[in-house]
């Protein structure tokens, strides 16, 4: 029997996500879970709960693939995009979503939190501040 995450999702903000994201993402996941299975299994979490619309239909104000985020963590704003793993770049703020904080940001909106955990065992929070999407 597979062991599943301890997730209270009554303390999650409702998340929304892009059919296309979502089945390119999904599958990610999947083929990661040899190489990254906490990280894997996080965003695999977080697309089951998602709420799945048409592409267009997603606002402009949530977070999707390509977006340019600005998101609050202890008091820290950081200005980053969401990109799949092969453009990750941190030194340009290209930050990969098969990260824990890459997996945190899909989905949510502008004024939304979502507490996540880094690789090193340690809580964050985050708070949106500002979503732009790509042209």
């Amino acid at each position: 029997m597979e062991k599943q995450p301890h997730v209270d999702t009554r303390h999650l903000p409702e998340i929304v996500v892009g059919g296309t994201d979502h089945a390119r993402l999904t599958s990610l996941a999947n083929a990661a879970f040899d190489t990254v299975p906490d990280t894997a299994e996080e965003l695999l979490s977080e697309l089951e709960r998602a709420r799945v619309v048409a592409d267009e239909a997603v606002p402009r104000d949530v977070v999707r693939m390509g977006s340019l985020v600005e998101f609050e963590s202890a008091g820290d704003r950081k200005r980053v995009m969401l990109v799949f793993p092969p453009e990750a770049d941190i030194a340009a703020g290209k930050v990969s979503v098969l990260t824990p904080v890459g997996a945190a940001l899909i989905g949510l909106a502008k004024g939304q939190s979502i507490a996540w955990t880094a690789r090193d065992g340690t809580s964050h929070a985050l708070t949106i501040r500002s979503v732009e999407q790509p042209h």
